[in-house]
């Protein structure tokens, strides 16, 4: 078949993937009930944040706080059923907005149908933020200068997307060794984080690049590392009505987004979403996660956690480097200023 041809039924395909995810996520809007609508609040301009959750009220005080500090005006939640009362908590948040639904985590694509749902209704015209309760984005500068100054300078460029690897953090020892606190900063606990030991490549199909590796690539995947999570994420997009996210925050349609890298041997910026997964917390987590079945893959990924935390796995190796701050993430290559000087 000729180069064109092809090309043309690519798009086509990609076309009808997109309006399918958002019919879908239309759909879906009918099982999420409104708990604490606050959306009327929202101006022109404000930067909105949204997640899904499932028992995270431990999180929650340390999350809102630090985001709010970088510039978040606006969370938008589902809550999956919480028992623990933090969807409670939410709700007499001022600028919080809750939704709760019991269905499958697993049967709404892990959560990307509610997600998209509510960025399609609220998030148009907004820079917005997706990110999980355990992920807390940092960007060059971003001790001194307001995520809107990020935002405004990607606005000025013409950028629609800002992209951020994951990245993993712990403590120097088992976990249970250091108890997590709530309201604490969990950084001052998990302080740690693999400098190198990643692999990446390029999705011919959306064009977003492919990241694996970390701690969780060589403690719980070492002898299969393809299966390990993936670590690149676009997190923060200017959205429009008519974006979706696929697979997760790993990429989106349309896929000009998912070009969040330079070609011809520049650097465009980025940032890091540190990843406080590995507290003490976790054990209890995985446990619950690994009963309930709703991750990727019948949660094969929580079956390694399971199987390694049996064995009190300490994640720290003579290779890992202790967190100081952006810049030194920088020197490391995995964040980048790009233009943004």
């Amino acid at each position: 078949m000729p180069r064109p041809f092809r090309t043309l039924r690519r798009k086509l395909r990609l076309r009808a993937r997109r309006q399918y995810l958002l019919a879908r996520a239309i759909r879906r809007r009918r099982r999420l009930r409104p708990v604490q609508n606050r959306t009327r609040r929202i101006r022109p301009g404000d930067i909105l944040l949204f997640m899904s959750m499932r028992n995270e009220k431990i999180r929650l005080p340390w999350f809102l706080d630090y985001y709010r500090r970088l510039g978040i005006r606006h969370f938008l939640v589902v809550d999956n059923g919480s028992t623990d009362g933090g969807r409670e908590y939410l709700a007499e948040q001022p600028d919080v907005s809750v939704w709760l639904t019991h269905a499958s985590y697993k049967d709404s694509r892990f959560g990307m149908d509610w997600m998209n749902w509510l960025l399609h209704r609220y998030g148009s015209g907004h820079w917005c933020l997706t990110v999980d309760p355990d992920e807390f984005l940092i960007y060059p500068h971003h001790d001194s200068r307001p995520l809107k100054a990020l935002t405004d300078w990607l606005d000025a460029s013409a950028i629609k997307s800002f992209s951020a690897m994951l990245l993993d953090m712990y403590p120097k020892g088992p976990l249970h060794e250091r108890p997590y606190a709530e309201g604490s900063d969990p950084f001052r606990i998990a302080d740690w984080f693999d400098p190198a030991n990643y692999t990446i490549s390029k999705n011919g199909e959306y064009w977003n690049l492919w990241i694996q590796g970390g701690p969780r690539g060589r403690v719980f995947f070492a002898e299969d590392p393809e299966q390990g999570p993936a670590l690149n994420k676009i997190p923060l997009v200017r959205w429009e009505k008519g974006y979706a996210y696929v697979s997760s925050t790993h990429m989106l349609l349309p896929r000009s987004l998912n070009v969040v890298y330079d070609e011809d041997g520049g650097e465009r910026a980025s940032g890091c979403l540190l990843h406080a997964k590995f507290l003490s917390t976790f054990v209890a987590k995985a446990g619950e996660e690994l009963t309930r079945r709703q991750h990727y893959s019948d949660s094969q990924e929580y079956v390694a956690y399971h199987q390694g935390l049996q064995e009190n796995v300490d994640l720290w190796c003579e290779e890992s480097r202790h967190y100081e701050d952006w810049r030194q993430l920088e020197d490391l290559g995995l964040i980048s200023k790009g233009n943004w000087a």
